[in-house]
């Protein structure tokens, strides 16, 4: 089988994770930077990368890198790539594309060269002065990082965050890949109860789910290199059936409640579409209200910012309410996600680990509660 090199992408604080994902499908780490994890692999990591990785966003095969600090320079390259490996002569290939820090910072002008230059090359290889683009979509994209470029065909086509299982219209969506990581950190276990107090759509208490089930985040949903001519449908096939038969039944237990109804009603709906109604329960229940049940549980949450659904105050409040509630569930843990920097003054309590993550662009600290609280037996 052929060998091609990987781009993975991430939000920023998650290479970890998707190293490790990466790590668990069997292929190679080539190098890791701010929201990219490289790798090498054969052609089937297009199907099971895709299938698989719970934290990455988007899958990209690079097709050619270099150095580049004129247009000069990106044409020829970009040119010089076998794009007729993977483009066939009908192939419709939108170019988008990143520049940072580098001298080719017009994207405008970056997407018309790289275009052209692979326009060029088809054209010449495939003996026609006029391409149609009728066919199948390769979406190309670029990244200049630094003055070195990647040129590369997208194999996600929508986001790998979009699982499939979540209405687009939700109110202040967690990105599923997100949720995952913090699922991830917290450490579920089949003999503790996992609850998300207010689940909004359920996203954790899916992922949470997900993971525990072993199954795959991509196996209900498509991709756009599920037609591309070099990878074939058996890989693919072969792919499918390997996340199907990984999953596994499993004794773990989620909640997941919300104070208003409305968002009761989603969340049933998205755990019907994920298929873990067996795992998950979903209820309407005020967080400040929930009780242990005389069980042991951990708390995962990403309450309120106070930046859309409430004021700043408000979600204060709601800090400072919930650090004396969560004082009485005995001996429970807490994750907690916000973007707020005083969320311990207001919680009452300082956390034994901070992480910073982001919540799509908003950069955000991961709270975390594990240890017994002093005063505490």
């Amino acid at each position: 089988m052929s060998q091609y090199k990987y781009a993975a992408t991430c939000l920023f604080g998650l290479e970890g994770f998707l190293g490790e994902e990466i790590d668990g499908l069997g292929y190679k780490r080539i190098e890791t930077i701010d929201g990219r994890v490289f790798f090498e692999g054969d052609e089937t990591a297009v199907a099971r990368a895709n299938i698989n990785l719970r934290t990455a966003e988007r899958l990209f095969i690079v097709v050619t890198e270099f150095d580049a600090q004129d247009f000069d320079t990106l044409f020829e390259c970009t040119k010089r790539a076998e794009w007729e490996k993977y483009l066939p002569e009908n192939a419709v290939f939108p170019v988008t594309g990143h520049s940072i820090k580098s001298k080719l910072f017009s994207i405008p002008d970056c997407q018309k060269i790289v275009k052209k230059a692979i326009s060029s090359r088809l054209g010449s290889v495939y003996k026609k002065n006029w391409l149609e683009e009728t066919g199948d979509r390769y979406k190309i994209e670029f990244f200049i990082l630094k003055d070195h470029a990647y040129v590369m065909i997208d194999c996600s086509g929508d986001s790998l965050h979009k699982r499939g299982y979540r209405p687009e219209s939700t109110t202040a969506p967690l990105r599923e890949t997100l949720a995952a990581a913090m699922v991830k950190i917290a450490r579920p276990r089949e003999n503790v109860l996992f609850w998300d107090p207010m689940c909004g759509s359920a996203t954790i208490a899916i992922e949470a789910a997900l993971i525990m089930t072993n199954t795959a985040p991509g196996l209900h949903r498509h991709f756009d290199a599920e037609k591309f001519g070099f990878v074939g449908k058996k890989v693919w096939e072969d792919a499918f059936n390997e996340a199907k038969n990984a999953v596994v039944e499993t004794t773990f237990e989620a909640y997941a409640s919300d104070i208003d109804e409305n968002a009761v009603n989603i969340a049933k709906q998205c755990v019907k579409n994920a298929g873990m109604e067996k795992v998950i329960k979903v209820f309407r229940q005020d967080a400040l209200k929930i009780t242990t049940e005389g069980r042991r549980g951990t708390v995962v949450c990403n309450p309120p910012y106070g930046e859309r659904l409430v004021s700043l105050k408000e979600a204060e409040r709601l800090y400072t309410e919930m650090g004396k509630h969560f004082a009485t569930l005995d001996n429970w843990q807490f994750y907690v996600l916000t973007n707020n920097e005083n969320f311990e003054k207001f919680f009452k309590r300082k956390a034994d680990k901070k992480r910073k993550l982001y919540n799509g662009m908003i950069p955000c600290i991961y709270y975390q509660f594990f240890k017994k609280q002093e005063g505490k037996r």
